[in-house]
């Protein structure tokens, strides 16, 4: 398999990993960061009042849904990678499973589709780039404020 198709699954057990233990990030720490990732996105995007109306429903449910699929489907397939009996799967049963987050996936690109078209009868094709982008300069944000937490204590 190629390392542009393992690459995206790799990633997504990590994040996966991340928001599946709730470690340092309990209930009150993911309202306060979901708080600061709205004003963020609020003031990166400029958004009239007219689009944030139109535009926090469309966001918040697709954010919502894509929670729930990567809960209820992608932390089945972590916790069989973390069992012990990990290293004792049978190649039918890991092809298997592999088909199971690949099918997973795709339904995650077809919600991001879905979500994206929603977009354009929102805000303009300019401003769903710049959402992209502000989206990865917030993780990027709190990724770092997250290490250098965590080295300074």
């Amino acid at each position: 398999m190629k390392i542009t198709k393992i690459l995206p699954l790799l990633i997504a057990f990590i994040s996966l990993n991340v928001i599946a233990q709730d470690g340092p990030f309990t209930r009150k720490k993911k309202e306060q960061i979901k708080a600061l990732k709205v004003a963020f996105i609020t003031d990166e995007l400029s958004l009239t009042s007219d689009e944030a109306t139109k535009f926090w429903p469309l966001f918040n449910a697709f954010e919502d849904k894509q929670q729930e699929i990567k809960k209820q489907k992608l932390k089945g397939y972590l916790n069989k990678i973390d069992d012990d009996s990990f290293d004792k799967l049978s190649e039918k049963d890991a092809s298997t499973m592999l088909a199971q987050i690949e099918s997973t996936e795709d339904e995650l690109y077809k919600l991001k589709k879905k979500f994206a078209t929603a977009l354009k009868g929102v805000i303009s094709p300019v401003k769903i780039l710049k959402l992209k982008k502000a989206e990865e300069k917030f993780n990027r944000k709190l990724l770092q404020q997250y290490r250098d937490r965590k080295v300074g204590n």
